[in-house]
C-alpha cells in the first residue's frame, strides 16, 4: 500500500498511460489538473465539450492541445454521452466530469442500453492523507447513497476495497462507525455494523477486516480504544471508514479538507471504469491527485 497520495503519480508512471475522456471539459480548474497530469504521463485527455471555450482555457492556462482529441460537443448531456461512447467502445479507460452537473454526468454513465453500468450500485471512495493520522485514510460513501440499507453498504464497502487492492493493500481494515460501540436495536446503523463485522467474520464478505460498530475515536485512536478497552483489530489501525450515511460521510470529508487540512483523492467506482467526479470545492491539486487514484486503479 503506498504512503502518501503522491505516490499515486509514481505508481501510474510504472503503468501504462490511460486515456480518460472528460465530458464537457470546459472548465479551467479541470483543465489545470488535466494539463499537470498529461506533463506528467498519467493520462493521455480525450476532451469532449464546446471547443471554442476548450482552446481559450488552454490558451490562458498554457496548456499545449498538440496531439490532444478533442469532440465538439457543446450541450452537456451531449457531450456526456459521447465521453461514456469513447469509453464503451474501449477508447479510454477513466471518465472524469468537467462543466457538467452530477445528475446529467450519470445520467449517461447509467444509460441502460449505451452506459456503463456493471451490475454493481455506484458510490464515492476518497483517500486522505493528514499530519494527524499514521497512514492514508479511506472515507466512504460522502457523495452517492443518501441512506444505504444493508446490502447497499456491503456494495459500497467492496467498491472501496476495490481501491484499496488497486493500490497495492490486499487486506484493508474497515470500521463501520456511528455515534456509540455498543449494538442498539433501536440504532438502525449498528444493526447493520453487527451484521456486516459478522458476514466478514464468516467469510461471506473477503478481502477486508471488518469491525464495527465503532465510534470515530476508536476507529482512528489506538489509544482511544484501549481506554475504552475495546479488543478490534481495527480499531486504531483502520484503513477505510464507513459512515452510516451521507450525511456522515460528507461532514467527515469536509472536515478533513477545512478544517483538518488533509488532501484527498478521490474517485466514484462500480461503474465499467472509475469515475473522476470532483466538486467545485476541491483544489487543483485534490483533482490532479483523483486523475492519479482513477489512472493507479483503472
Amino acid at each position: 500500500m503506498i504512503s502518501k497520495l503522491d505516490d499515486l503519480v509514481t505508481l501510474t508512471k510504472s503503468k501504462t498511460t490511460r486515456r480518460m475522456a472528460v465530458a464537457a471539459a470546459g472548465d479551467i480548474d479541470v483543465m489545470e489538473a488535466i494539463k499537470n497530469a498529461r506533463e506528467q504521463g498519467i493520462v493521455e485527455p480525450v476532451l469532449v465539450g464546446d471547443e471554442p471555450k476548450i482552446r481559450k482555457i488552454a490558451k490562458n492556462i498554457n496548456f499545449d492541445l498538440t496531439g490532444v482529441e478533442i469532440i465538439n460537443n457543446p450541450d452537456k448531456y451531449g457531450a456526456s454521452t459521447e465521453a461514456v461512447k469513447i469509453i464503451k467502445e474501449g477508447n479510454a479507460e477513466i471518465l472524469m466530469k468537467g462543466l457538467v452537473s452530477t445528475g446529467i454526468l450519470l445520467r449517461a454513465v447509467l444509460n441502460k442500453e449505451v452506459g456503463l453500468r456493471k451490475g454493481a450500485l455506484l458510490s464515492h471512495v476518497a483517500i486522505f492523507e493528514t499530519a494527524y493520522y499514521h497512514k492514508l485514510l479511506g472515507v466512504t460513501d460522502a457523495a452517492m447513497n443518501v441512506n444505504p440499507d444493508l446490502e447497499e453498504k456491503i456494495g459500497i464497502i467492496k467498491n472501496a476495497v476495490e481501491v484499496f487492492h488497486g493500490l497495492g493493500h490486499k487486506n484493508p481494515k474497515v470500521a463501520i462507525v456511528g455515534s456509540v460501540e455498543t449494538i442498539n436495536p433501536r440504532m438502525e446503523a449498528t444493526m447493520h455494523a453487527a451484521t456486516i463485522s459478522m458476514m466478514n467474520y464468516r467469510k461471506q464478505i473477503t478481502g477486508c477486516i471488518i469491525d464495527g460498530p465503532l465510534a470515530i475515536d476508536g476507529a482512528v485512536s489506538k489509544k482511544s480504544a484501549d481506554l475504552k478497552n475495546i479488543t478490534s483489530n481495527v480499531a486504531g489501525d483502520v484503513d477505510l471508514i464507513l459512515a452510516p450515511n451521507i450525511d456522515g460521510a460528507n461532514i467527515l470529508y469536509k472536515s478533513m479538507n477545512f478544517l483538518g487540512g488533509a488532501t484527498a483523492a478521490a474517485v466514484i467506482m462500480g461503474a465499467a471504469v472509475p469515475i473522476v467526479l470532483t466538486s467545485r470545492g476541491d483544489t487543483e491539486r485534490s483533482k490532479f491527485l483523483s486523475i492519479a487514484l482513477a489512472a493507479a486503479i483503472a
